[in-house]
């Protein structure tokens, strides 16, 4: 199959997780003799992953960006040209200019594409903007679609809220590359770097952006440093527009010499990170599936707490095991992060339950063919219309 993969960014700074999984299927994908070639655009463009994958990569340049929209006239060119080459369109956004593109040249070429949100369906943040899209063209990209793909049952829920029939719903727990995790650098390094002397690290890894619920955080860990002296949180992540709003929540509650931020940190570095953490917190206010670092965190066997209510929180109780607590609940909170310090074996235990769980049904290896069965299904059907046509 020829096969187009559209991000609106192509890097891991900027788009985290999201970027990794679909460039991790994109390069699977083309290990399996598919034809697979990248749109994306130029903006925080990661030009060492070119050098490091056969895939095609167009980083076409984003000329204006107005609230979000990135808008690339050369894509659009490129599109009115050469989409009808593909088979397949696996676009892993929802809301932007380059989405228009797609529904409109798609449909003109009769090219099946998918839908693959990644939780953005939901009008968080920029409401009425949002809102205005999806009058315009959000729902009838959705109403264009081939397929949308959901990560989690609440993804589900989520399309479905924006009039999405359910038979054109595909759930599909998104895969990890699980392999890279199979060597663990040795404990330490990251201690030594930023010169951490406390005896626990509680680590938050993501974007610093108000939906991740660092508020939240920062609030239970003033609770938790009040009944105990061993920890410190750190922070690790790029600034998403909220960094200055959280350091003036950090200073208001004294606690500037017991919260480290690290800045963006990858590869290696992250591991390093995540083998010296005694606890990730990932306490969302909404996050529609187990987010990569959740999963980055148990493979490096450390054990994390997720919010109720959310894909993540669907995910851990899958996986038959995690800690799941109520957002905003600080009590709650600071009560399970005693349990796990105070009870190492027992968290241990859940970690690698959780973790053996993923490395058997959530490995690229496994996941991989969902993909290419519901690609073909949808060529098929696809062809099918078109010879109704004629």
């Amino acid at each position: 199959m020829k096969i187009l993969q559209m991000f609106p960014f192509f890097s891991l700074s900027y788009y985290g997780g999201i970027f990794t999984v679909g460039y991790s299927l994109s390069k699977a994908l083309a290990a399996r003799g598919h034809d697979v070639v990248v749109y994306t655009t130029d903006l925080k463009f990661s030009h060492q992953l070119i050098d490091s994958t056969d895939i095609k990569v167009h980083p076409f340049p984003a000329r204006l960006k107005l609230a979000g929209f990135l808008i690339t006239p050369a894509m659009q060119r490129e599109m009115r040209r050469n989409l009808r080459e593909f088979d397949i369109i696996h676009c892993h956004n929802f809301r932007g200019f380059q989405e228009i593109l797609l529904d409109y040249y798609a449909r003109r070429y009769g090219i099946p594409y998918l839908i693959d949100a990644h939780g953005s369906t939901l009008r968080t943040g920029k409401r009425f903007l949002k809102w205005l899209f999806d009058i315009f063209f959000g729902y009838r990209i959705l109403r264009n679609a081939a397929r949308v793909i959901a990560e989690t049952e609440v993804g589900v829920k989520e399309y479905e809220e924006m009039g999405t029939s359910r038979d054109k719903i595909v759930l599909i727990y998104p895969p990890f590359p699980v392999e890279e995790y199979s060597q663990l650098p040795p404990p330490g390094y990251f201690r030594e770097k930023f010169k951490i002397h406390e005896t626990h690290i509680i680590l938050f890894l993501g974007r610093i952006n108000w939906i991740k619920g660092l508020d939240f955080i920062v609030k239970s860990f003033r609770i938790l440093h009040n009944q105990r002296e061993d920890v410190i949180l750190v922070i690790v992540g790029n600034d998403d527009g909220y960094k200055s709003t959280l350091e003036g929540l950090i200073n208001k509650l004294d606690l500037q010499d017991k919260v480290l931020f690290t800045g963006f940190l990858a590869g290696e570095k992250k591991k390093e990170a995540l083998v010296d953490t005694s606890i990730m917190v990932q306490t969302s206010i909404y996050e529609q599936g187990l987010s990569l670092a959740c999963v980055e965190a148990i493979l490096c066997n450390t054990p994390i707490i997720v919010s109720k209510n959310t894909g993540a929180g669907e995910d851990i109780l899958r996986m038959g095991g995690g800690y799941v607590i109520k957002y905003g609940n600080e009590e709650e909170m600071v009560t399970t992060i005693n349990e796990i310090l105070d009870r190492p074996g027992e968290a241990a235990d859940t970690t690698l339950k959780m973790k053996k769980y993923i490395e058997t049904n959530m490995s690229m290896a496994k996941r991989i063919e969902e993909y290419e069965k519901l690609y073909i299904q949808c060529i098929e059907e696809s062809r099918y219309k078109k010879g109704n046509r004629k």
